[in-house]
């Protein structure tokens, strides 16, 4: 049973240099360290060599550079910004050399004017910056074909969070006179593949970014420097990297990353499309899968995340579902972003299972898995949100938990 801090500060203050926390009371300090030759300074900063995150790389083809990197959500203090070093990474066909001197983008198709926009361009319009998180399609695939992976970076790592800086893509849109009869655009990138995706004009109209910079530098090759598209809340594929084309037209383009990828097979066999948004999700990063507890206090901390706009509320079962406590939302709590949570909690050694499941401000709350298997069946592992429970086993092994075939 969940207890809030100000009940567990004031059950435990008699025993306070008792607890696991800390070194018994009366200990001597430490002796301070001997100063150490101070560090030149760098050009550019880089972490402590004591910092040991690091994203896991999975290989999907024996063709070079088409695989995932998954960031380490456990590993990293939750909340709205995922270091650029960090920031999960989805290839289809390997990373581009591009130089923004000679990169260029074409605007054609249904407009009055064909245009080319060089970098410097684009960097002439006013900027804006806009924070929010990106998320791959296939995201948690595991869970949905039945075998969960060991921890939250391998089941929820392709979700990442970042400020992103750039020119509102109508800004460009509307230099070149967008027709009447267009109603959606294909944005295409530079990588071998070329791989194209079609966005309807509303989202492209709204809140789509073209942009050059992220966390206040330029955009690392691997996140499409040196110019992407970001839409948020949209899957991860649809934003897409190097940019180099956006053609205008009155249909989409039936690519084959809209086709026989990143559809939705539903239970009767027919394939739904243009499924962009990405629906409420949360997850506990801490503790989680590959973790180990001592009894005593512990902070359950993790993020939730909705493509449609702001997370309302997380809520933390500490019973396998039974009973559900309202945990805290870290401040600013912003619209398709990245939202860290909190709730204390004294574990008192017996085996037990935490989940989380959050509701956003459209009402719209996390399934389990029996829930949406219910309504989409096993076919497709896209857009996959269900809630995923942490076993916490006596010995304080934190694992996931079995799936029934």
């Amino acid at each position: 049973m969940a207890k809030s801090r100000r009940q567990f500060l004031a059950a435990s203050a008699g025993a306070a240099a008792l607890t696991s926390c800390g070194k018994p009371g009366g200990a001597p300090a430490a002796a301070a360290p001997e100063a150490s030759p101070a560090a030149n300074m760098r050009p550019y900063g880089e972490r402590s060599p004591l910092e040991k995150p690091l994203r896991a790389i999975r290989d999907l083809s024996a063709s070079s550079g088409t695989g995932s990197s998954r960031t380490p959500l456990g590993d990293l203090f939750p909340g709205w910004i995922t270091p650029s070093s960090l920031h999960f990474e989805r290839h289809h066909a390997g990373v581009p050399a591009l130089d923004p001197a000679t990169h260029t983008l074409l605007v054609h198709g249904l407009v009055e004017t064909p245009l080319v926009f060089t970098i410097d361009d684009i960097r002439r319009f006013p900027a804006v910056s806009r924070i929010c998180f990106l998320e791959c399609g296939g995201n948690n695939i595991g869970d949905q074909r039945g075998v969960p992976t060991p921890d939250v970076q391998q089941s929820h790592g392709l979700v990442s969070g970042a400020e992103w800086t750039g020119v509102p893509l109508r800004v460009l849109l509307q230099e070149s006179g967008v027709k009447p009869e267009a109603k959606w655009v294909i944005a295409e990138g530079a990588d071998n593949c070329r791989l194209a995706r079609s966005i309807p004009m509303e989202k492209v109209m709204s809140d789509a970014l073209l942009v050059y910079g992220q966390n206040g530098e330029a955009l690392r090759p691997e996140q499409g420097y040196p110019l992407r598209l970001i839409l948020p809340g949209f899957e991860g594929n649809m934003n897409v990297k190097w940019l180099r084309r956006l053609n205008v037209l009155d249909q989409p383009a039936m690519s084959s990353k809209e086709t026989a990828y990143y559809t939705e097979l539903r239970r009767d066999g027919k394939a739904e499309m243009f499924t962009f948004v990405m629906e409420a999700r949360s997850v506990i990063t801490r503790p989680s899968g590959g973790q180990k507890l001592k009894p005593g206090f512990h902070e359950i901390v993790g993020l939730a995340w909705s493509g449609r706009g702001k997370i309302e509320k997380v809520e933390v079962s500490l019973n396998g579902g039974q009973t559900w406590a309202v945990a805290t939302l870290r401040e600013p709590v912003l619209s398709q972003a990245l939202t860290a949570f909190r709730l204390p909690w004294i574990w008192d050694g017996q085996e037990t299972v935490i989940q989380c499941r959050c509701t956003d401000e459209t009402g719209y709350l996390q399934p389990t898995r029996e829930e949406l298997v219910a309504v989409r069946g096993l076919n497709s592992g896209y857009h996959y949100n269900a809630i995923k429970p942490w076993k916490v086993h006596a010995n304080g092994e934190v694992t996931h938990v079995s799936i029934p075939a």
